[in-house]
């Protein structure tokens, strides 16, 4: 289905080298359905799911690296793929948000990007 997603390599980062980054403050986008974001997501991350990421990456492009994260790293890797096929400059965090959860950081719930 997103063969053509190949082409375009895209940097990971596993949840040790993304957690500093997160305190930081960098651009986080989920891109899960909105009911497993609203069930539990990193504080901040904005939601974007994977199905409208194409269309909404312009309101990403200039950000800076934008951190892609999903529940496993699978579809985060799949939209980092998709937001450099338009040009923007995005990072797949590696083990997703169950990755986060297992290292017993921060997770907040509701449709909302919750605080940092």
């Amino acid at each position: 289905m997103f063969g053509f997603l190949r082409r375009w390599s895209v940097p990971t980062v596993d949840v040790v080298e993304f957690a500093p980054l997160h305190r930081a403050g960098c651009v986080v986008v989920d891109v899960r359905q909105p009911h497993e974001y609203a069930r539990g997501h990193v504080p901040g991350a904005k939601s974007v799911p994977l199905t409208e990421l194409s269309r909404r990456a312009g309101e990403l492009a200039g950000r800076g690296p934008i951190h892609v994260i999903c529940a496993s790293g699978h579809r985060s890797k799949v939209g980092a793929r998709l937001l450099a096929g338009h040009g923007v400059e995005a990072v797949s965090v590696r083990g997703g948000t169950s990755a986060w959860r297992r290292a017993h950081l921060p997770l907040v719930s509701g449709r909302q990007p919750g605080r940092r």
